[in-house]
């Protein structure tokens, strides 16, 4: 099932970008065996580990000989490996890039760090909003004259980190399989979130990007926005285009208000002309706000939370939300005509396949009595 069914994946278990990047693949049918230290993960007997979803657990002691040969042994049979570790670790346990690609020469050894594996800060302990901090992505999130925002941990650990580790390995794999030949893909997320402001970057260069929150895109601009509602509620604006401006204008009653039609293109006029619309959004409740757009193409879209999302009409008819194993979450994505991903299964037992995933991969197993050791 899925476009990568058939592609084996060994993920030493981490926190956050490696995990999340696992759940990718499985999703899109990869077949991901964690493997991770003995001992019990409470988050998995209510089905709430998201992240976990679809794939295989292996219990092993990474610090043993066995354990060590055991990953080896699974390398082996595998196309890629995820080091979810800070620079060195893996090289000190024995699993490093140059010991797995000894063992399997074919193999794309993928590395999640948010330094990278070279540089001033890589032995650096650190976290999304450092590595954001440092490629400057932080600095475009915010209002004027506010800090810096981070948008929670999406920009480094995920966007930044894990979907360019996902099309790093994917890349590497479509090479090995041409070549024979494996490589080392050093997916850093203070690099990721780099690439991510490439437009931005675009921008200035044009001359038409200045300070944090002045912008046509970080809320600087009336016309892409947030408002709030009657009811403490918020909807979101995005009319960048005259025709949808128009539209725009038109719902709100100001189709004729001079401010409105001509102060558009005048940055001097947009603080006055975000009273004006902040004024007007304050007027109605945000249902009520829905309802007046509702069939206008004014780029406007009411800002549900979290847990109004999968009830939305346009949301639950294309399923983005599922219900899977008592757990809301987001659906797997792209979508896929011929081949289409899923959630294979629920979030395993820590230790749970390791019989079935040896045999499977047809790899010497190990004992079954490793216990749980500090890493």
């Amino acid at each position: 099932m899925g476009p990568l069914a058939g592609v084996r994946v060994v993920e030493l278990l981490g926190i956050g970008p490696g995990p999340f990047c696992g759940m990718i693949l499985a999703d899109l049918g990869a077949d991901v065996v964690r493997v991770e230290r003995p001992g019990p993960q409470d988050a998995r007997a209510t089905g709430s580990d998201v992240l976990a979803r679809g794939q295989r657990s292996v219990a092993l002691d990474l610090k043993s000989a066995e354990g060590r040969e055991a990953v080896l042994g699974l390398v082996r049979a595998a196309e890629v490996l995820i080091d979810p570790f800070r620079p060195g670790v893996t090289e000190r346990l024995g699993l490093g890039p140059e010991d797995c690609l000894a063992a399997n020469p074919r193999l794309v050894y993928g590395r999640m760090t948010g330094w990278g594996q070279e540089g001033p800060y890589a032995a650096r302990a650190g976290h999304d909003i450092n590595y954001i901090a440092l490629s400057g992505a932080l600095s475009l999130c915010g209002n004027a004259g506010g800090p810096p925002v981070p948008p929670v941990n999406l920009l480094g650990d995920f966007g930044g980190g894990a979907m360019f580790l996902a099309v790093g390995v994917l890349a590497g794999v479509l090479h090995a399989r041409s070549t024979g030949q494996g490589q080392v893909v050093d997916a850093a997320m203070v690099d990721g979130s780099a690439l991510l402001t490439a437009m931005t970057h675009q921008m200035r260069a044009a001359g038409m990007w200045g300070p944090r929150g002045t912008n046509i895109l970080d809320t600087g601009a009336p016309f892409y926005n947030v408002y709030r509602t009657a009811d403490g509620g918020w909807v979101s604006v995005g009319a960048i285009e005259d025709q949808f401006y128009a539209e725009l204008l038109d719902v709100l009653g100001l189709g004729d208000h001079e401010l409105a039609v001509h102060g558009r293109q005048d940055r001097d006029c947009w603080p006055e002309l975000k009273q004006l619309f902040g004024d007007i959004f304050a007027t109605r409740t945000r249902a009520e706000w829905a309802e007046a757009f509702a069939g206008r193409d004014a780029c406007f879209a009411p800002v549900w939370e979290l847990d109004e999302a999968a009830a939305e009409p346009h949301i639950a008819q294309r399923g983005t939300y599922v219900q899977a194993f008592g757990v809301r979450q987001p659906a797997p994505a792209p979508r896929f005509s011929r081949t289409p991903a899923g959630i294979g299964g629920p979030p395993p037992r820590t230790g749970q396949h390791i019989r079935e995933v040896f045999r499977e991969w047809g790899v010497p197993a190990p004992s079954f009595s490793a216990e749980p050791t500090s890493r």
